[in-house]
């Protein structure tokens, strides 16, 4: 299957190279052609890394599965350009803009066969809110990675209230076929699923430290050094059924009235405050100088390569391979 992505941005090329390492022939196309001119580039240099972190065998071949287009009909109208003749899902990148998607949906819709995926990758918007006037709307849906999908492989899938059951079925299978982790999200909500827990756990951060319990490096020391060394390999589920003799009932049994009672403490929704957010941020920079940033999050992918490298390396244990 010959695979479209729309949007050349860092989650545009992520998925570029996530569909290539599985063999998948993809084109690319952006609106902006100085965009679609850089990706290449910075495609390459993504796939080199990934390869002397040795997550990618052959680099070379990876990057010819890859070609771009500056003109989406050319790019998705399978029928007009015998060289991208079977595509057979779309995978859109654009801003996270309601009235963006709906009009680049509404073009894919005109531009592809009828029986073509046509998936997003927005963080928070529903796909009803994008396609509800289109003919094809059955066959729309969303599918969020994370960034970098290339390095953390959840992929949230979740339908309209009109996206086919066969579209859903179908975009599950390629995901784990491009091994990715997919998840299926059985109603539409905001954020989807992992950006309202990530919320969650952040509005409980940024409080306990404008209530002064804690400051910022403390907080993440707690999760990176706590939470965070067995959230990397298992979930919250699984984490407490393992930590009671009994399992999860026995669990909640003993920890549940702890819970409901800070969660009465947790009912505040009022926004981040600008004082608390200024704090943070002379903390951060104290420790890690704006300059920095960059070099810091080449570092960050370092170490998720690592990590990646090992989880290959304890799924190959576990399955006896």
């Amino acid at each position: 299957m010959k695979i479209a992505v729309v949007g050349s941005g860092l989650i545009g090329q992520a998925w570029a190279i996530v569909f290539a390492r599985a063999g998948q022939d993809v084109v690319m196309w952006d609106g902006q052609a100085p965009a679609l001119l850089e990706a290449p580039t910075i495609i390459a240099k993504l796939v080199q890394d990934l390869a002397r972190a040795g997550l990618v065998d052959n680099p070379a071949e990876l990057l010819a599965r890859i070609s771009t287009e500056a003109d989406l009909e050319v790019a998705l109208k399978g029928d007009l350009e015998v060289a991208l003749k079977g595509v057979g899902y779309v995978q859109e990148n654009l801003p996270e803009r309601v009235e963006l998607k709906q009009s680049i949906f509404e073009r894919l819709d005109a531009l592809t066969p009828p029986d073509v995926i046509l998936a997003s990758s927005t963080s928070s918007i529903p796909a009803s809110k994008f396609t509800a006037s289109l003919e094809g709307r059955a066959r729309c849906v969303i599918a969020h990675p994370v960034n970098p999908p290339y390095l953390v492989p959840v992929v949230e899938i979740c339908g309209a209230p009109w996206t086919a059951p066969d579209v859903i079925d179908r975009t599950w299978q390629l995901m784990q076929q491009i091994n990715q982790k997919p998840v299926h999200i059985k109603k539409e909500l905001e954020g989807f699923i992992l950006n309202r827990l990530q919320g969650a756990l952040l509005r409980e951060a940024f409080r306990l430290v404008e209530q002064g319990y804690v400051d910022a490096e403390g907080l993440d020391t707690t999760v990176k050094e706590g939470l965070g060394l067995r959230w990397s390999f298992m979930g919250p589920f699984e984490t407490i059924d393992l930590n009671a003799p009994g399992g999860l009932a026995d669990y909640a049994q003993r920890y549940g009235p702890l819970y409901h009672s800070i969660a009465k403490q947790q009912t505040d929704s009022s926004p981040w405050s600008e004082a608390v957010i200024q704090a943070l941020d002379k903390e951060r920079r104290e420790q890690l100088p704006q300059e920095k940033l960059a070099d810091r999050r080449l570092w960050r992918d370092r170490r998720l390569m690592a990590m990646a490298a090992q989880r290959n390396r304890w799924e190959k244990d576990d399955t006896g391979q």
